[in-house]
C-alpha cells in the first residue's frame, strides 16, 4: 500500500514561479505531494491566476484588510485547515509570520531562499554575494523557524558568479536552480527521506549522492 500524497499548500506574494515549478513537479503520478491550495497575500499576484487556470483552488487575502498580523494568519489558518493541508511551502511569500504561526508549522512549512544560507539573509542576495566578491552564488530550502531566514537547511544548490555578472544575471541564473532544486526537496522530505534533528536535516544515503551544483542530486 503507497502512503498517501502529503496535501501541501503553497504562499505566494508574486508571479509565483517558484510556485509553478511545484505544481509541475507534483502532476508526475509519483510524486509524493499534491497541491491543494495556494494562498496569496497580494489580490494582484499573477500568480493567482495562473493557479486558478491550472484548476487549483487559489485565494487573494490582501494582508492590509485585516485588523493585525495574527488575525490576517487565523484566515490562512483557517484555509490551511479547512484543505487539511499536511505541508506549507513558501514561494516568494513577502511576509514574516509571526513566531505563534511559525511553531504551529514546526517542521511542516519549507521557505526558499536566493542564497547559500547562512550568507545573505534578507533581500537583495544578488547585489550583496556580488558585492562580497563571493564566486558562487546559490539557492536554499530550508525549513522555517520565528526568525528571519532560519531554520534546518534541507538542500542547496550552487551556481558560479561569472566576471561580467549583474544583479539581473546572477538572479536569473539562480532562479533557474531554484526552479529545479524546490520541487527536488519537496519531492524527498514529502517521501519522508529527509529527516530533521535540532536544527540539521539529513538525507537517507542512497540518494544524497553529491554533485558538483546540487546537494543532494537533482
Amino acid at each position: 500500500m503507497t502512503n498517501p500524497k502529503k496535501r501541501t499548500a503553497i504562499l505566494i506574494s508574486g508571479r509565483g514561479s517558484n510556485m509553478k515549478s511545484l505544481v509541475e513537479a507534483a502532476r508526475r503520478p509519483d510524486y509524493p505531494a499534491e497541491i491543494v491550495v495556494v494562498i496569496s497575500n497580494r489580490p494582484d499576484a499573477p500568480g493567482i491566476v495562473w493557479a486558478k487556470d491550472q484548476g487549483i483552488p487559489a485565494l487573494a487575502m490582501d494582508h492590509k484588510l485585516y485588523e493585525s498580523r495574527a488575525h490576517f494568519e487565523g484566515q490562512i489558518q483557517s484555509v490551511l485547515a479547512a484543505s487539511r493541508v499536511d505541508l506549507v511551502c513558501l514561494a516568494g511569500f513577502m511576509r514574516l509570520m509571526t513566531p505563534a504561526f511559525v511553531e504551529s508549522w514546526r517542521d511542516r512549512m519549507l521557505n526558499i531562499h536566493p542564497a547559500l544560507l547562512p550568507a545573505f539573509k534578507g533581500l537583495d542576495t544578488h547585489a550583496r554575494a556580488l558585492e562580497a566578491g563571493v564566486k558562487f552564488a546559490g539557492c536554499t530550502v530550508h525549513l522555517v523557524r520565528p526568525e528571519m531566514d532560519e531554520g534546518p537547511i534541507l538542500g542547496q544548490a550552487a551556481v558560479p558568479v561569472l566576471p561580467d555578472d549583474t544583479a539581473v544575471t546572477l538572479g536569473e541564473r539562480v532562479l533557474a536552480a531554484e526552479h529545479l532544486l524546490y520541487p527536488r526537496i519537496l519531492e524527498l522530505f514529502a517521501a519522508g527521506l529527509i529527516t530533521v534533528n535540532g536544527n540539521k536535516s539529513s538525507i537517507v544515503s542512497d540518494v544524497n549522492g553529491l554533485w558538483a551544483q546540487f546537494s543532494p542530486q537533482i
